[in-house]
């Protein structure tokens, strides 16, 4: 990778996720039932929101293949909550659910409880703890996985001492169920890479993002700025080749930078790396080495 030093601003971020499902009327359930988002409609598309901010589109594709073995792509999209109450009222809606956590971790730095979507798209759920409780040492931040202890989690929901927010509202729509509270936002993305060191390079010389930790030659967290990751890198999994773009799972994913300057610069960056970029006004579309649609945007 090069040496120079560019980062991307303190304030740049995660934006909107998109999906490509086969079937809306199975998908959208879970993400209203399980992480309390609320949803519109229009056609074959479904955006779900947090307090009105966008966080997830899903695309009905009924004829898009499922996605391969050997394919490149999601790993998981994480849902950052803003207290743990909030994530003890997710634990409950999922032992309410007909839904079954595939794992729940105490990272040292957060918090997470881990689920599949019904066409097995990795989730994760998750609160932060203070920045000033994560340890690290002077290769980055450590991120261990421990046990987490949900019947700790779950008194939480009813803890007053742990709710930062009000975050009682309910969906109407949805038979009742309690809705994410403002605040919730997509905390991190976590791909699966055919090449890690391509990967990485693409995102830090590229894009921009700081190297936070790495586990081994199997996986990297990057970020913007002193966050622990808003984007995992691994390859645990042996995939071998790019994502084939029409297929089920991940279609694209935003980032979403503090102005146009800054998208003039990542685009510029990215282009004399040999890289294709689109841009569109206040907007800029690449594709990872991996074939992952990357959405840029100027906010």
């Amino acid at each position: 990778m090069s040496q120079d030093s560019f980062s991307l601003p303190a304030a740049a971020r995660p934006g909107r996720v998109a999906l490509r499902v086969g079937s809306l009327d199975r998908v959208v359930p879970f993400y209203r039932e399980v992480l309390g988002l609320e949803a519109d409609r229009e056609g074959n598309q479904v955006r779900l929101r947090a307090s009105g901010t966008p966080l997830l589109e899903l695309q009905e594709a009924p004829d898009a293949p499922e996605r391969g073995p050997e394919e490149a792509g999601l790993f998981h999209v994480a849902f950052l909550y803003p207290d743990r109450a909030a994530l003890g009222e997710r634990l409950e809606a999922i032992r309410a659910s007909d839904y079954d956590l595939t794992g729940a971790s105490d990272h040292n730095v957060s918090e997470a409880l881990y689920l599949r979507d019904p066409e097995s798209n990795g989730v994760e759920l998750y609160r932060d703890r203070p920045a000033e409780q994560w340890p690290s040492s002077d290769d980055g931040v450590d991120i261990d996985t421990l046990p987490l202890d949900l019947a700790d989690l779950a008194r939480a929901a009813d803890d007053e001492d742990e709710r930062e927010h009000d975050h009682r509202p309910v969906d109407a729509d949805a038979g009742g169920d309690l809705v994410a509270p403002a605040g919730t936002v997509v905390g991190h993305v976590h791909l699966e890479t055919a090449d890690l060191a391509r990967a990485e390079a693409f995102y830090v010389d590229g894009l921009g993002l700081r190297i936070r930790s790495r586990y081994g030659e199997g996986a990297s967290f990057l970020a913007v700025g002193d966050y622990h990751h808003h984007l995992g890198l691994n390859s645990w999994n042996d995939r071998s080749e790019r994502a084939a773009g029409n297929g089920r799972g991940l279609a694209w994913f935003e980032f979403v930078v503090p102005e146009a300057e800054t998208l003039d610069r990542v685009t510029e960056r990215l282009a004399e790396r040999g890289h294709a970029v689109d841009r569109r006004d206040s907007r800029a579309i690449v594709t990872d080495p991996d074939g992952t649609e990357l959405r840029l945007k100027a906010a």
